[in-house]
């Protein structure tokens, strides 16, 4: 099994079809497309890289992005993607970590030579124009055998505290996860196209692989990155995108529709599917999404751990507002995908009845087979066959999964505990509040209080005692905050988590 063998067969198959494009531009064909990436895979062998060694893919969006990744698993390499936003330091810690022996980048993110590296290639360069040049041979598109079991990605969580985990996903890992997306997220045509936004070192580079299974459009903008108005115009121009993104950017694109007055017709057309999950998306503003650009919505919940299979919650699911129970089901992340058996244990791995709270296990063929060089960290993670997610949550009677927070982020007051997000999903209905982050504070009576951090809407002044009045109409008076603190923007991680940590610090 080695997933580049998805795209030999559109070559083979559809040689003609377009594949890439850079913004509007095309890119390559799918028959083009595999003749460079085997061309490059032919350099990496020659250059003595074997099946199982590291290459770091540490550049912005580009079409190449995708050439590269197929060359490296054409070779039986394994992928090192990194997020283009972190710094240079940041990744040679993980260039020395992993042992990755070649670099791909791009000049603006490592205008410098990385140390550690064997060899450092900027994807526009005419070095790396050289290694993509395809080989007049006809037998020159001959692939690296893998086994199901062998690593062809190795992703560095965001290491919000401490260094990163290098999590070790097998070619059987993304290929479950590619099958899944077509029987729990979306069906995927060879006319669709997929735009990739959000970073390709995350969850939306993943998603080529269900778009590669298609023969779909691959869409890179020509900025690289999320500009509202640039997305609208580009799935207007190449047809309605499908896309993943954070709540952050579905906010973005959300905004942008309203601002513009774009009716929910045109946003059909602009875009087919967006996958929205990695951060908490609160009730108000998933209504606030539905009612601005239609119901293009599915949420996913994983993790790096179990990339993007754990549980979902389908565009039918969401668009059901006459359900008597829509609020609660919108609130949740929906139910166990289809390969995975997910459920909620104590401390010990007992399962709990519905509606109890504890940690998420998740178990499957989409689960990690591990940390790398960390047989600790495995340990903790892998127990017993499951996943432990390290997220707090409850499964209701139906199978829904509703998220509380992670289990470093409960709050114990007064031998109490207390979820943030339930107090963060109330105090986003009061007026005035655009964003807000609930995290513990020490004390010395309580053990800990609720501290709510508070972005107003446009720099409107947010009167505490009315938040206060907001938030004991509707919930337990122990839940609610005993301190306000009213900040211009919450710190966030590369992947638009907020870093609750910081929080904590501030404090």
């Amino acid at each position: 099994m080695n997933l580049v063998h998805l795209l030999l067969r559109h070559a083979r198959l559809t040689p003609h079809r377009p594949a890439l494009f850079h913004g509007t531009a095309p890119f390559a064909t799918y028959g083009q497309w595999a003749a460079r990436s085997a061309a490059l895979a032919r350099h990496l062998r020659a250059a003595g890289l074997q099946p199982g060694d590291r290459v770091l893919l540490f550049m912005r969006n580009h079409p190449r992005y995708l050439e590269v990744l197929c060359a490296a698993w054409w070779a039986g390499l394994v992928v090192v993607p990194v997020n283009a936003k972190l710094h240079p330091r940041e990744v040679e810690w993980i260039v020395e970590n992993a042992q990755a022996r070649w670099g791909f980048t791009t000049s603006d993110v490592a205008p410098d030579l990385l140390a550690g590296l064997e060899r450092q290639i900027d994807i526009e360069s005419t070095a790396a124009d050289a290694l993509l040049e395809p080989a007049p041979e006809p037998d020159a598109m001959d692939t690296t055998d893998r086994g199901p079991d062998d690593v062809a990605w190795l992703f560095y969580t965001s290491g919000t505290t401490g260094r990163p985990k290098g999590v070790m996903l097998t070619h059987r890992n993304l290929m479950t996860m590619g099958l899944t997306y077509f029987v729990d997220v979306d069906p995927v045509a060879a006319q669709d196209a997929i735009v990739y936004a959000a970073p390709m070192s995350h969850g939306a580079g993943l998603y080529a692989i269900p778009h590669l299974m298609a023969g779909a459009r691959h869409v890179v903008p020509a900025s690289g990155g999320v500009e509202p108005a640039e997305l609208f115009a580009l799935g207007w121009q190449m047809g309605a995108l499908s896309t993943f993104a954070a709540p952050t950017i579905v906010k973005r694109l959300v905004e942008h529709a309203e601002a513009a007055r774009i009716p929910v017709a045109d946003c059909a057309r602009a875009f087919k599917t967006i996958v929205y999950g990695g951060a908490p998306m609160y009730v108000a503003d998933i209504q606030r999404a539905l009612q601005a650009m239609g119901p293009r919505f599915v949420q996913i919940y994983g993790q790096g751990e179990t990339p993007m299979v754990a549980t979902a919650l389908s565009r039918s699911m969401l668009a059901d507002s006459g359900h008597p129970r829509y609020l609660e089901r919108i609130a949740s992340v929906g139910m166990a995908q289809t390969p995975v058996r997910v459920r909620v244990a104590d401390g010990q791995g007992n399962s709990l009845p519905a509606g109890e709270t504890g940690e998420v296990l998740v178990q499957g063929d989409s689960v990690m087979a591990g940390y790398w060089s960390n047989p600790e960290a495995t340990a903790a993670a892998l127990r017993g066959g499951w996943l432990w997610t390290g997220d707090v949550g409850s499964l209701d009677a139906e199978g829904f999964l509703t998220l509380k927070d992670r289990s470093k982020d409960l709050i114990i007051s007064g031998g109490s505990n207390i979820y943030p997000r339930e107090v963060e999903e109330v105090l986003l209905t009061a007026p005035g509040v655009a964003e807000v982050a609930v995290v513990g504070a020490p004390d010395p009576e309580w053990g800990e209080i609720v501290v709510a951090f508070v972005v107003a809407h446009d720099g409107t002044p947010l009167v505490h005692a009315e938040l206060d009045r907001h938030c004991l109409a509707q919930m337990a008076r122990f839940k609610r905050p005993k301190r306000y603190i009213t900040v211009g923007a919450l710190p966030r991680n590369n992947y638009g988590k907020v870093l609750k940590t910081v929080l904590r610090q501030q404090i």
